[in-house]
């Protein structure tokens, strides 16, 4: 569904909120509103893991429960978006935004605690925050939506981080690292394919544009 785009003049803040329909949505509606939520959830996470010192401890589980809260709400707010027909450009830009913020600060707090080799975590965020950097050079021209293979890039790092956080080999045994290694390779290599298939699609889309 095509986002609603406010009337010439009109502020971005009237609109609907929550309610499906046609017309302007309001900047502030209820799927924009989540993905600001989750932002600020990863400060709050951080912290928890940060503070348990890669003890293992109830903080560990509740820095991991935080952190799957906030990632698995990604789908709900980009579900109400397209559902309710509360797309707006500020919702494309931030939500990936805010997915690059909370596996970016994972995997530095994951490297600080000396559990992720630091070139993994590099890596992942050269491709990461340097999409981003683009979307926002060109941001005057168009609004790049997130391809395919990013949006499936994004769930594996989150898999991955997930099995990293969570205190699994201390209940099953040693050989739950070999699988947390298996799947974090998995998403390091997505990462890059998907970071080459990005600017594949942007000269598609570039070439398409041309008269």
């Amino acid at each position: 569904m095509a986002p609603s785009a406010a009337a010439p003049g009109s502020t971005p803040f009237r609109g609907r909120i929550v309610r499906a329909g046609e017309g302007p949505a309001n900047l502030a509606n209820i799927a924009n509103i989540i993905t600001v939520v989750r932002i600020l959830m990863a400060p709050v996470f951080i912290w928890l893991l940060l503070l348990d010192d890669g003890r293992g401890g109830p903080l560990r589980w509740v820095a991991t429960v935080f952190f799957v809260i906030a990632i698995v709400t990604d789908s709900l707010d980009g579900h109400l978006a397209r559902s309710r027909n509360l797309v707006t450009d500020f919702g494309k830009i931030v939500d990936p935004i805010a997915d690059k913020i909370l596996i970016g600060s994972a995997l530095v707090a994951l490297s600080i605690l000396g559990e992720l080799w630091w070139w993994v975590t590099i890596v992942i965020l050269v491709r990461e925050f340097g999409i981003t950097v683009f979307r926002f050079a060109v941001i005057r021209t168009r609004v790049i939506p997130a391809v395919a293979s990013g949006k499936l890039k994004t769930v594996l790092q989150a898999v991955a981080i997930t099995l990293f956080l969570a205190p699994f080999p201390a209940l099953l045994g040693s050989w739950v690292y070999w699988v947390n290694w298996i799947v974090m390779g998995a998403a390091l290599a997505l990462t890059v394919i998907s970071g080459i298939d990005f600017f594949v699609k942007y000269a598609q889309q570039n070439r398409s544009r041309r008269p």
